[in-house]
């Protein structure tokens, strides 16, 4: 008697494809599961603050949120307040990655350079951004110098000891075959480090982009009068809840569609990474 091979059916066939390790998602799929994961924490949310067990002093409703929004934006300037933001953050940013890069790349290619500088900025990358704010006020004074010092501060080291490992991982086999074809120390450095890095560079970039944003609270409490971080903070002295939540999560939102932005560029930069 023949024993008959049992065909798996095509939906196990698809489950296990979907959950093979480092496996691959088509569009629809990718979106269908970001679409859960983000959906669940708020429908989570609105059942929790509409269920009465919490005072919506604490916990206001996504309803109440959203309301608090569209006064916002009807009365006390919201999208000045985001645009004043989003130009500290990113001016900290750009002067954070304009210093940082090219002393990254320094600390990651020649010892020397990673002895007289990378303990100091492991030091200083320790040391809270929000700690620097007196001095920063007495140095830079009140003024939005004041806001987008905080955030370098906050990203510079970081991204520094970043960019230098990103510049240490780039193929010890690659610099020796240049060096073999005659390149001299500039042209190893343009032409194989910093190309062979791109790809590490622009997510390093994104990454702290994000710390960025993170910093933003910390540098509006400087003598600030606008801002989404200074909002929240002034709600949290009239104890308006529902406006902490809507800072919080507009901030969320301008981070994300930065992100976004940079993962886009990424796709755009580097297609030979996503054709596999």
């Amino acid at each position: 008697m023949s024993a008959t091979k049992q065909t798996p059916s095509l939906t196990s066939v698809r489950k296990r494809k979907l959950w093979t390790i480092r496996g691959h998602l088509n569009h629809k799929e990718f979106l269908f599961f970001a679409a859960v994961g983000m959906l669940v924490p708020f429908i989570g949310w609105w059942l929790m603050a509409n269920s009465g067990m919490m005072d919506k002093v604490f916990l206001p409703s996504p309803m109440d949120v959203l309301t608090r929004v569209y006064h916002w934006y009807e009365d006390d300037d919201l999208i000045g307040d985001a645009w004043i933001s989003i130009y500290r953050v990113t001016i900290g940013f750009l002067l954070s990655a304009i210093l940082a890069v090219p002393l990254g790349v320094m600390i990651g290619t020649y010892r020397p350079m990673q002895a007289l500088f990378e303990p100091l900025t492991d030091f200083i990358r320790y040391m809270p951004a929000v700690a620097f704010i007196p001095l920063v006020m007495l140095w830079v004074g009140i003024d939005e110098g004041s806001k987008i010092a905080i955030i370098w501060i906050g990203t510079f080291f970081q991204m520094v000891l970043m960019v230098a490992e990103d510049i240490r991982r780039v193929p010890m086999a690659q610099i020796e075959a240049a060096q073999t074809m005659g390149a001299g120390s500039e042209e190893i450095v343009s032409m194989v480090i910093l190309q062979s890095a791109k790809p590490a560079l622009l997510d390093t970039m994104r990454v702290t982009m994000g710390w960025a944003w993170t910093y933003l609270v910390v540098a509006e409490m400087v003598a600030a009068n606008s801002g989404l971080g200074y909002a929240i903070l002034k709600a949290q002295r009239f104890l308006q809840t529902d406006k902490i939540f809507a800072g919080i999560i507009l901030i969320g939102l301008i981070g994300l569609i930065m992100d976004q932005l940079f993962r886009f560029a990424h796709r755009k930069s580097f297609p030979w990474l996503y054709n596999k």
